[in-house]
């Protein structure tokens, strides 16, 4: 990609925090194995700081950007549903200042 090309490029991060660093790990391992529909025009790098998972995406426009970022919120959803389920502990932490 040349740096033209890289201008064109729209990038959107987001913070989802968890319970403990092993939720968000796990949150991590299940959505990570799925891989984007577009590859050629979107771009995601998932890392876990801490209790938080980080989704950074890089997209050719911004309608990419949001249809991306709201299907991985629904799939962020899932897993918290799931490790709700499963594990007493799971919830999001509350924190008005995030």
């Amino acid at each position: 990609m040349s740096a033209n090309d890289q201008d064109q490029w729209h990038t959107v991060s987001v913070r989802i925090p968890f319970a403990s660093s092993n939720h968000a790990s796990i949150a991590k391992q299940v959505i990570e194995v799925d891989p984007e529909l577009q590859p050629q025009a979107v771009k995601r790098t998932l890392t876990v700081e801490d209790d938080e998972l980080i989704a950074t995406f890089t997209c050719l426009t911004i309608r990419l950007a949001r249809i991306t970022i709201n299907a991985f919120l629904e799939n962020v959803d899932l897993v918290i549903r799931t490790l709700a389920e499963f594990s007493p502990d799971a919830g999001i932490k509350s924190n008005p200042a995030r």
